[in-house]
């Protein structure tokens, strides 16, 4: 049986609403308290001052200072019942029935009563002290006598014409009465504090709702743990993420974004005003498909985008774009074909090699020793392999020959011809094969199948590749010129010759495969040879029925210098 003790905690925004609400109902309280307070004390200063102003009139009254003088003069107090009857008792008692005051009292220098309401107390001394008022001093108080708690004030009762103090006046009003209105008062100061905490609970309510609308109802455990996790995830992986919120900013732009893209962080900035490809925002929109993948170039980069809408329950939180680099799988699967193009040239080889050791053997088997020996001499002559680029020695970096020559093997495969021009020569050492295949590869790869697309009889491609040292520390240039037996850029004549550069520019009637990186090769080269200060041009469209087109590509700080190799080029090679 589950304890009460193991009854889950309040969530945060409960607690919120209950602290708001107990900090309004404490506010209004202590504001009604003050407030009634300050309307009691208002109450009885009105009454006091009342009280002076009554005792003040009955005080100055000419037949009141005459008659209390007469008193004061004779030895000892009258009876009671004279005072009862005499001047001032009505004096007192009208003045009392017309103001409404508890009391009116008239006493001699002594302190002695000679009017008060009751008349058992006549000739009493007054209860309270009137040693002010009978010094000639004005005085107002709030205290208890034998009529009760009241607020008055004690007046002197001069002789006629004179200064001289014969007697007081004490006038007094029953604080039963300022409560009374009090009481009055207090039902408009209930009602304003009952509106004013109607009114902050209403308010807590919408801010506990906000609240819990921007914080999508998770409590501040769940937020911290969010946010670590955001940060560990977001700077940890190596894909790109870019999140747009739902008002059209940018929301997340994690370093691997900023590295892919070439950008600073863009957090905050409008994604329609974003400084990326246009790829990007189109993914976004509201009639593009969710989950389409699209490829571009950008930073010397193959990307792969893709868009998702994020969405909380039914709440719309605008969308994440993940970035993936496919640079380097490209380039791994461009060297892995040209391993296995070799691996079939080799196989072929090995056949022909073996077919070779057939025909040795079968001389020796059959006592033909000297034909077995020219026949060995014409294989040491030529060669047991045929290395399927020509004057490939004029490419003195291994790396160089080892590629071209898997690239003469595909071409050899369909049917077209790989060459190397006359110009060519390489004296130096690749220093960045990376880049260099990269270009290289793609231009030949274009001018194969623009050789196998012409309509020339014969089909080929030609490359020249010539470095020049380089006069400082940066290292040498390449240049690479590529043409082939093709029938040319048809984009030549519409949008020139650079049209062919633009990311999803093809010549080829097959549609694109999804991932492929069709319409990618001469836009990555390009963009890989400008940020190394070079670039990648169209020598010549070419034209219909052949030649076809000729591209030259400059790399500087690519190659370095052999240290075995003449620093000048020989000129009748």
């Amino acid at each position: 049986m589950p304890r009460l003790t193991d009854r889950p905690p309040l969530r945060f925004s409960t607690q919120t609403l209950l602290l708001q609400l107990g900090v309004v109902a404490l506010v209004v309280l202590l504001t009604s308290a003050v407030h009634g307070w300050l309307t009691y004390d208002r109450l009885g200063r009105e009454a006091e001052n009342q009280a002076l102003t009554l005792a003040r009139t009955v005080a100055s009254d000419p037949d009141v200072r005459a008659e209390v003088q007469q008193i004061s003069a004779q030895p000892g107090t009258p009876p009671a019942a004279d005072l009862l009857a005499g001047p001032l008792m009505a004096a007192a008692e009208g003045a009392r029935t017309r103001t409404g005051a508890l009391f009116v009292v008239i006493t001699d220098e002594a302190g002695l009563r000679l009017a008060h309401p009751d008349p058992e107390r006549l000739g009493e001394r007054v209860s309270t002290d009137p040693t002010e008022a009978l010094a000639g001093k004005e005085v107002t108080t709030r205290n208890t006598g034998t009529l009760g708690p009241s607020a008055g004030a004690k007046v002197p009762v001069f002789a006629p014409g004179s200064d001289a103090v014969v007697g007081e006046v004490s006038v007094g009003y029953s604080t039963e009465s300022i409560s009374q209105s009090l009481s009055r008062d207090i039902v408009p100061i209930a009602l304003i504090a009952a509106g004013a905490l109607l009114v902050g609970v209403l308010a807590s309510f919408l801010l506990r709702r906000r609240l819990q609308r921007l914080t999508l109802g998770l409590e501040p455990e769940e937020i911290s743990t969010l946010v670590h996790d955001q940060v560990a995830v977001l700077q940890g992986v190596d894909d790109g993420v870019i999140g747009v919120a739902a008002d059209g900013r940018i929301s997340v732009f994690n370093p691997a974004a900023q590295r892919l893209l070439g950008q600073p962080d863009l957090t905050g900035t409008p994604w329609a005003d974003a400084p990326v490809p246009a790829q990007l925002p189109a993914l976004t929109r509201a009639d593009a498909a969710e989950g389409d993948a699209v490829e571009l170039v950008a930073g010397g980069r193959v990307l792969v985008a893709s868009a998702r809408k994020a969405l909380h329950g039914r709440e719309d939180l605008g969308w994440v774009l993940m970035l993936r680099d496919r640079t380097e799988l490209q380039q791994l699967t461009r060297q892995l074909d040209a391993v296995g193009t070799m691996s079939t040239a080799l196989r072929a080889q090995r056949h022909e090699f073996a077919n070779q050791l057939h025909t040795i053997a079968g001389f020796m088997s059959i006592g033909q020793h000297q034909q077995a020996r020219d026949y060995l001499a014409r294989l040491a002559a030529t060669g047991p392999l045929k290395f399927p680029v020509d004057q490939a020695e004029l490419l003195q970096d291994p790396y160089l020959q080892a590629f071209l020559g898997a690239k003469g093997v595909e071409a050899d495969e369909r049917g077209v011809t790989l060459r190397l021009g006359p110009e060519t020569l390489v004296r130096g050492q690749v220093t960045e094969p990376q880049e260099v295949t990269t270009v290289l590869g793609n231009l030949i790869d274009n001018a194969v199948n623009a050789a196998v697309a012409g309509s020339a009889p014969e089909r080929w491609v030609e490359v020249e590749v010539l470095d020049e040292p380089g006069t400082g520390a940066g290292g040498g240039t390449l240049l690479i010129v590529v043409g082939d037996s093709g029938d040319g850029l048809p984009a030549a004549e519409a949008g020139g010759a650079d049209a062919v550069f633009a990311e999803g520019f093809t010549t080829s009637e097959r549609p694109a495969r999804a991932g492929a990186g069709q319409g990618l090769g001469l836009a990555l080269a390009r963009q890989l040879a400008r940020r190394r200060g070079g670039d990648v041009t169209v020598l010549d469209p070419g034209s219909a029925g052949g030649p076809g087109a000729v591209f030259m590509a400059t790399l500087p700080g690519t190659t370095a210098l052999n240290a075995t190799a003449p620093n000048e080029r020989d000129t009748d090679v």
